[in-house]
Formats: C-alpha cells, structure tokens, sequence
C-alpha cells in the first residue's frame, strides 16, 4: 500500500469517527485532552456493536448506583470519588456537605477490570457518571495512564439540569430511553475502599 492511500484510508477513518462523536462540551469540566466524547445513545450503539470489545466503566459511588440505578450493561463499577459519610465540610455558599475523596486505586483497578476482559490499552474504554465531570476527569487519568480510547459520555447517566426546574430532565442515558435497573448485582462492584 502506497503512503498516500495509508494516508487517505486514515483520513477517512478519522473522519467516520468524527462523525459518530459527540460534539466537544462547553462545560470546562466535561472536556478531556484527548477529545473522545459521545452522547449516551452512541455509547449504547457502540457497546451493543462489539460488547467483547468495549471496556464500559461506571465511575460514580456505590451509593449513586444502588440509589439512582445504573445501565445494567457496565463491566464494573469503579468509583473516581467516594463520600465519607462521617465528616461533613461547609462549600464556598456556605451549605453543608459530606467529604469526598477521590479514588488512589482508579487507573490500577480499571487496569484490572481491562486484563480481565482480555483487552488492552487500545480498546475503546468508556466512562460514564452522573452528568460528564467525573467521566471525563477518570477518561483523562486512563489516557495519561496510556489508554488511547478512552471515551467520556458528556451527559452521564442522569444527565444535566433543566434551567427551570432544576431536576436531570436534559439528557443523558435514562432520559435517551435507554435500558438501566435499579438490581444490584456485588459482583460489579468495588466496594473496598482505599483509605481518604
């Protein structure tokens, strides 16, 4: 093959993922380095292409799941914060707040979680939260971990808030009308905690 048709066919295929990703967020917290963003519905489609072949990481606490629900489709739950629900700390407004901290443990236990499905750092992994801050602050750590796919769905699971109403109606995975449950299962989940 000539370079100037390996050129052209890397073009294209660049182009055809362009075309199948979400745009880039306004929002400063939702956007990583690596540009990689889907919408919820085009995480579900390309879970649901080559399920062998997607590494799909839910990053939000335990408690989220168990209360909220969850996609039912995630290879395990790997939370990129925990809450101590022992201590509470006063935000800048001045409302009080339980204390989190993140996960030491993110990079290696997602690193396991990948091993065990048999991929590598060049699969597709996607990380999906509430509303797209904390998927894309764990798909930014994976990709200085050395992960070339790592792909953060702009909108989370419950996804962001009417202006109005304040309450997750926008978007994200639930509102999409994709499946999700409220079954716990322990198995995709980790529930020892490092230290804070």
């Amino acid at each position: 093959m000539t370079k100037k048709a390996l050129t052209l066919l890397l073009t294209l295929g660049l182009a055809l993922t362009a075309a199948h990703a979400a745009d880039k967020p306004t929002k400063k917290a939702k956007q990583t380095p690596q540009g990689l963003y889907l919408t919820a519905k085009e995480a579900h489609d390309m879970i649901q292409k080559d399920p062998k072949k997607v590494l799909f990481i839910d990053v939000r606490t335990p408690e989220e799941i168990l209360f909220v629900g969850h996609t039912g489709i995630e290879d395990k739950n790997v939370p990129f914060k925990y809450v101590d629900f022992t201590k509470m700390k006063t935000t800048k407004k001045g409302h009080k707040k339980f204390v989190s901290y993140k996960n030491s443990k993110l990079v290696e236990e997602i690193d396991a979680v990948r091993t065990a499905k048999g991929l590598t750092k060049n699969d597709p992994v996607i990380c999906i939260c509430r509303s797209g801050d904390r998927s894309a602050f764990a798909a930014t750590a994976l990709n200085k971990a050395g992960y070339t796919k790592a792909y953060t769905i702009i909108e989370g699971f419950e996804g962001d808030k009417d202006k109005k109403t304040h309450k997750r109606t926008v978007n994200g995975w639930k509102n999409a009308g994709l499946p999700w449950t409220y079954k716990f299962n322990a198995a995709e989940y980790i529930l020892e905690r490092p230290a804070s």
